[in-house]
């Protein structure tokens, strides 16, 4: 199967696609339901000031959820546009892209924000990420059809203003996810083309090899 060549990035659709956009979705439904069951679990894991002493709160606030608004909304990101940046980098650049997002998000939260959760951090790494590598794919954004590096104009705009009107939205986050999408989606648009070691040394010949095979059998 040949590979697809997409801006100096190799893709393999059916080898390097696992549906881990899939998979986390079903983690954030799985996580909010022990959120609706067993009392205090979301306290025990969600974001806030005791974090500096419990860090594995900056992962597990990722996977939790305020309402079934809050979740659905994300899960709708997650499950579309991580799916199609799945396919075009791979699922293990997916994964790490996902998880530094979200980390970091969280990490420039905390400072804001007396308790934070939800994969939007996330997400928008995944959004800011695809702006770069298809910045021309259309998307619906408050109901109209654009470009993806407009909606993600738009993202960023909506972001900033957001943080002078008081409101329960994480902005901070919101930026703080998308700014490493941008990263990491411009370092995989630029990273150089690296030649196949493999290939030469298997398919090179030596000259004097050649020359003595002219002269055994064609002299």
């Amino acid at each position: 199967m040949n590979p697809k060549d997409f801006n100096g990035l190799k893709t393999f659709p059916f080898m390097r696609f696992r549906f881990y956009a899939v998979w986390l979705s079903l983690l954030c439904i799985g996580v909010f339901i022990l959120q609706m069951i067993i009392g205090g679990f979301t306290d025990v894991f969600v974001l806030n000031e005791q974090s500096f002493f419990q860090p594995w709160r900056f992962l597990t606030s990722i996977f939790l959820h305020a309402d079934i608004l809050h979740l659905m909304f994300n899960l709708f990101a997650l499950l579309l546009f991580g799916s199609i940046l799945e396919k075009i980098i791979g699922g293990k650049k997916f994964l790490l892209l996902f998880f530094v997002s979200g980390i970091f998000a969280n990490l420039m939260a905390v400072n804001f924000y007396s308790s934070s959760l939800g994969a939007s951090g996330a997400v928008y790494g995944i959004l800011g990420c695809l702006a770069i590598l298809r910045p021309k794919m259309a998307v619906w954004v408050y109901g109209m059809p654009m470009p993806m590096f407009i909606a993600a104009i738009l993202w960023i705009a909506a972001g900033i203003f957001g943080l002078f009107v008081p409101s329960n939205i994480g902005h901070i986050a919101h930026l703080s996810g998308i700014g490493v999408g941008f990263i990491f989606g411009i370092y995989l648009r630029t990273r150089k083309k690296k030649p196949s070691i493999e290939f030469e040394t298997k398919f090179k010949i030596p000259e004097t090899y050649m020359r003595d095979w002219e002269d055994t059998y064609i002299r």
